[in-house]
């Protein structure tokens, strides 16, 4: 057999040779994505050298406060009762503490038993002198005129037979002296009638009416300490704290409770000057609570105040020649919160915390 020559089969589409590109276009392309690459990592640095540089927020913290009432004793004596406990809220009036002391009662109830006695002394001195007391002092006038008029005709007797010889001068010298002494009796009987038929003095009866006003000014003293013995809320409010137990003895000054006023809760920043500087009462700016979920709480400002020297503060020069004083800024919720209690905590970004 003979072997035929077999021509050569077309080329498919595909194995055609792929033209080679450019060498303009491929170095474009390069340029481009470099250039992007170039921007996002100068703006990936501009970003942090911002982020860097930015100044970061004054964050100042403050708390809520309320107005607290401290009710201390101001009698001394053992803590009988008290019908009340701690978180409890009470009504402006309402029973706190009583306290036992049976020394201050027994003072009590003689001081009133001297007002009586005074008052009867008074009562004495206005109706008078007795009748019976006027008629004996009326009978002791009669008898000493009698007895006057008997040593008057002694003396006379003696007397005429003393100038006559009859008499010795130490008869009547007897006589004279017996003479003056009936006399003066006369006239002592006389003023003790006139004294009885008068009655007493206006200044016997002022004496009287003082010593009553005296005797009620005591019995209103230990009245009022009496009063003491039991104690009542003077504000409506919730038990804060108790600083007495029953049975406790007390004393003056000890503080027996306190009392808040959660209707009255505002929140106290203490700011530096240099951050106080700009603000003024009736300013309002948002700070929040993280007790309640971070809720924001919008608060107007309404005192600002100067701390004490003791309060925190810092040099403005480094030679300390002046400082910088710290101020208590009170501000109240614009909104009532009730959940808003004492001693949660507060913050907000300064000076740009939304101070309107």
């Amino acid at each position: 057999m003979t072997d035929t020559a077999q021509p050569p089969a077309p080329a498919l589409p595909e194995d055609k040779p792929k033209p080679k590109p450019k060498p303009e276009l491929a170095s474009g392309g390069a340029l481009a994505a470099a250039a992007i690459v170039t921007l996002a990592l100068a703006g990936i640095v501009g970003l942090s050298i911002w982020y860097l540089a930015r100044p970061e927020p004054l964050i100042i913290q403050g708390e809520a406060d309320a107005k607290r009432v401290d009710i201390a004793a101001r009698i001394d004596g053992r803590v009988g009762r008290r019908p009340v406990e701690r978180g409890q809220n009470v009504e402006a009036g309402q029973l706190l503490f009583e306290i036992s002391n049976p020394e201050l009662v027994a003072k009590f109830r003689q001081a009133q038993a001297g007002v009586d006695v005074a008052e009867a002394q008074l009562a004495n001195i206005e109706a008078g002198t007795r009748a019976e007391a006027i008629a004996q002092r009326k009978a002791e006038v009669e008898s000493a005129q009698a007895s006057l008029k008997l040593a008057q005709r002694s003396y006379d007797r003696v007397k005429t037979l003393a100038a006559s010889g009859n008499a010795t001068l130490q008869r009547l010298d007897e006589s004279t002296n017996a003479l003056e002494v009936s006399k003066g009796a006369q006239d002592r009987a006389r003023l003790a009638y006139e004294a009885a038929v008068t009655g007493a003095t206006k200044e016997e009866k002022a004496i009287a009416q003082a010593n009553v006003l005296k005797a009620q000014a005591s019995v209103d003293t230990i009245k009022a300490q009496v009063n003491e013995l039991v104690v009542k809320a003077p504000i409506a409010g919730q038990v804060y704290q108790v600083g007495a137990e029953v049975g406790e003895y007390v004393s003056p000054g000890v503080p027996l409770l306190s009392l808040v006023d959660l209707s009255d809760v505002w929140l106290r920043f203490n700011l530096r000057e240099d951050l106080a500087r700009n603000l003024k009462v009736g300013d309002r700016f948002a700070m929040r609570a993280p007790a309640l979920g971070d809720r924001e709480i919008t608060a107007e400002i309404k005192v600002i105040a100067t701390r004490g020297e003791y309060a925190g503060w810092r040099a403005t020069r480094a030679t300390g020649d002046f400082d910088l004083r710290t101020f208590e800024v009170r501000a109240y919720p614009v909104t009532p919160l009730p959940a808003l209690r004492p001693g949660m905590s507060v913050y907000a970004e300064w000076p740009a915390g939304g101070r309107k």
